[in-house]
């Protein structure tokens, strides 16, 4: 029997249960995460442009990103779900064939923001709902399950409250979406109410201040899904600043002391 990735990757999706999409930007770290016990392994808009020496949002065209989805299916066993931006293009029908070509990819999912890239400003409500209208239509017509994710950025961005997110992830749901994420709201509280006011699973993100919410604590507000988005590959760049800062600097190595070792890397690669 044919393995159903993204039937596996849904049934991930527990609300008050949560598992870590854990966030890769190469093959050896969602090898590597997949070694520590990652369930399932995101793509990173941001981390993969970094990957690139590029700035985030927009700067990544659709044709490099799945091909990077690609090379992360192809290393992993895991399920692996797609960070595809504004789904790369404003019509509803770019953002249909962006699913229907990430399935082909392999990718057991994707999420689709409502930020008209590269301005930080949000598609107008009307349009926003028909992009992930089409976009779930897409997904529906596909063989196998996948899973789409619908995103309100404007509280990050700035450019919306609670109330317009609420409104957006009520239409993005009845609109035929899979899960929503309002990426950092401003308070758990906030977090809670978005999780209260769906039947659908919602994505927190551990970034900023909710690095400081446990996973249990995620779990009482009713979160689905803790994704990381470039947390963890900005922490890694935190290090090549410090490190880098210290020998260009300095002359001091020691921020390069407390390593892994080689083999221990390599044991990962093999789990």
């Amino acid at each position: 029997m044919t393995r159903d990735i993204g039937a596996d990757f849904r049934a991930l999706h527990r609300p008050g249960n949560p598992f870590i999409l854990a966030n890769a930007w190469d093959i050896g770290s969602a090898k590597m995460l997949v070694g520590l016990g990652a369930e399932a392994i995101g793509t990173s808009s941001a981390a993969h442009a970094f990957t690139l020496g590029r700035p985030d949002m927009g700067h990544v065209s659709r044709d490099e990103a799945l091909a990077h989805g690609q090379d992360l299916v192809a290393a992993v066993n895991v399920p692996v779900s797609g960070d595809f931006e504004n789904g790369f293009g404003e019509a509803p029908e770019v953002c249909a064939e962006t699913v229907r070509l990430s399935a082909e990819a392999g990718l057991a999912g994707i999420s689709i923001e409502d930020t008209a890239l590269p301005s930080p400003e949000p598609y107008p409500f009307t349009l926003a709902v028909e992009r992930i209208s089409a976009a779930a239509a897409a997904a529906r017509a596909l063989p196998g399950d996948f899973v789409l994710v619908a995103r309100a950025d404007g509280i990050m961005n700035g450019q919306y409250d609670i109330e317009e997110a609420l409104r957006r992830l009520k239409a993005f749901e009845d609109a035929g979406a899979d899960c929503l994420y309002a990426p950092l709201p401003a308070t758990l509280e906030d977090m809670a109410r978005i999780c209260a006011a769906t039947r659908l699973p919602v994505n927190a993100i551990a970034a900023g201040p909710y690095t400081d919410v446990s996973r249990a604590e995620f779990a009482a507000a009713g979160v689905a899904r803790i994704s990381l988005g470039s947390t963890l590959a900005r922490a890694t760049h935190r290090l090549i600043h410090d490190a880098g800062r210290a020998m260009f600097q300095k002359g001091d190595f020691s921020p390069m002391g407390k390593v892994i070792s080689g083999g221990d890397v390599e044991a990962l690669f093999k789990a």
